[in-house]
C-alpha cells in the first residue's frame, strides 16, 4: 500500500521549555520531515493552553512555509466559529499569495479551547457553531473569482481557490464534507469511536466538486516510534499524562516520561486512555508498520496524518524520522 503521510502539530510547549523554543521546534520538525517525504505539515489552533504554542495558527503556518521549500504547510485545523470567514479569507489568501500551491485551510467548528476563552473569542457563542457550514460556504465564496457588482471582496484571496478541508471528529464534518465536496480528515488520533461510521458516511453520500471529484478521507493517528519497543512505550507515558492532566482538569507543558503510567493513574483512567489513544501506534519500525498496515487497512484512508507528542526534541525526529521508514515498507 503507498499512501501520503502528514504530521500534524501542535507546537508543544515542553515542561522546562518555552513557546519560543516550541516553535523553533516546529520549524525544525518541518524541514526534517520535508527532507523525508512527508505531503503535509498542519498546525492546529488550541487558545489558552500553556502546553501549546500554536494559537496564532495563520502566523505559525507563515513562519514553516517560509523556512521550508516544498511541504504543503495549512491548519489542523482553523476553529472556524472563532473567527469571522472574511479574515479567515484575508489570511489564507495572504499566504497562499506569498506561497502558492502550498497552502491548505482545513476547518473545524469545535472551539479548541474551554468555555471561557471560547466567550472571549467569538462573535456569538449561542450560535457561531450552528452557524458553521454557512460559514464555510461563505469562506468559500471569498476565495472564487470576483463576480459582476460584488461589493464584499477578500484581497488578498479572490480568485484563488486555497484547498479546503473539512475537520471533524463526528458525524456532522462527514456529512458536511461530503455535501461540499470537500476532503474530510478525522481526528482519530483522540476521538476515534465514530472513525468508522464517519468514513461510511462521507464515501457513501460524497457529492463532486469543482475542488474534488471523488472522496478524500484522511485519518489521523499517533505514532511514537523509537529503536526498541520499550524506548517507545517510555517515550508514549508524555502524552498519557498529558491526556490525563487534561482530564483531570490539570492541563500544562508536555510532561518528560515516565517509567509506568499505571503507578499515577488508576485503572479507570487507564481505561479512558486506552479508549481516546487506541489510534495509537507505539513501537521500533516492524511495530510500528505493523500497526499502521491494519489501521490503514481497516479504513481505507487516502492519506495518514500523524501526531507525535514526545517531550525530547530529538527523540521526536528521530521518531517522525522512523514512521517515514514505516511507510517506505508499506509502500514496498
Amino acid at each position: 500500500m503507498s499512501i501520503p503521510f502528514s504530521v500534524l502539530d501542535l507546537s508543544p510547549i515542553v515542561v522546562g521549555g518555552s513557546a519560543a523554543e516550541a516553535l523553533r521546534n516546529t520549524l525544525d520538525l518541518a524541514r526534517h520531515v520535508e527532507a523525508r517525504g512527508y505531503q503535509r505539515f498542519w498546525l492546529a489552533e488550541h487558545h489558552n493552553m500553556t502546553g501549546i504554542a500554536s494559537a496564532a495558527t495563520a502566523v505559525v503556518i507563515g513562519h514553516v512555509a517560509a523556512g521550508t521549500t516544498r511541504i504543503r504547510v495549512g491548519s489542523g485545523g482553523i476553529m472556524l466559529p472563532n473567527h469571522a470567514p472574511l479574515v479567515v479569507a484575508e489570511q489564507f489568501g495572504t499566504l497562499a499569495t506569498l506561497f502558492p500551491d502550498r497552502i491548505d485551510l482545513g476547518l473545524g467548528r469545535a472551539p479548541g479551547t474551554d468555555a471561557l476563552t471560547a466567550r472571549a473569542l467569538r462573535r456569538d457563542l449561542a450560535t457561531s457553531a450552528e452557524q458553521f457550514p454557512q460559514d464555510v460556504m461563505e469562506l468559500q465564496a471569498y476565495f472564487e473569482p470576483t463576480a459582476a457588482g460584488q461589493t464584499l471582496r477578500a484581497i488578498p484571496g479572490e480568485g484563488l481557490r486555497v484547498p479546503l478541508w473539512i475537520l471533524g471528529s463526528s458525524l456532522f464534518g462527514a456529512s458536511l464534507a461530503a455535501a461540499l465536496g470537500l476532503p474530510f480528515a478525522f481526528a482519530s488520533h483522540f476521538a476515534p469511536d465514530a472513525l468508522m461510521p464517519a468514513l461510511q458516511i462521507y464515501r457513501t453520500r460524497f457529492k463532486p466538486s469543482r475542488q474534488l471529484q471523488r472522496p478524500h478521507a484522511m485519518v489521523a493517528a499517533n505514532v511514537i516510534a523509537a529503536d526498541t519497543d520499550d524506548e517507545a512505550r517510555f517515550l508514549f507515558t508524555s502524552l498519557q499524562q498529558a491526556f490525563l492532566r487534561l482530564r483531570r482538569g490539570e492541563p500544562g507543558p508536555l510532561p518528560l516520561p515516565v517509567e509506568s503510567i499505571e503507578m499515577i493513574s488508576s485503572e479507570l483512567e487507564q481505561a479512558g486512555l486506552a479508549q481516546a489513544l487506541q489510534c495509537s501506534f507505539v513501537g521500533n519500525v516492524a511495530t510500528v508498520t505493523r500497526g499502521l498496515r491494519a489501521f490503514l487497512d481497516r479504513t481505507g484512508a487516502d492519506e495518514l496524518i500523524i501526531s507525535g507528542h514526545i517531550h525530547e526534541h530529538r527523540a521526536r525526529l528521530r521518531s517522525f524520522e522512523l514512521a517515514a521508514q514505516a511507510r517506505d515498507q508499506l509502500a514496498a
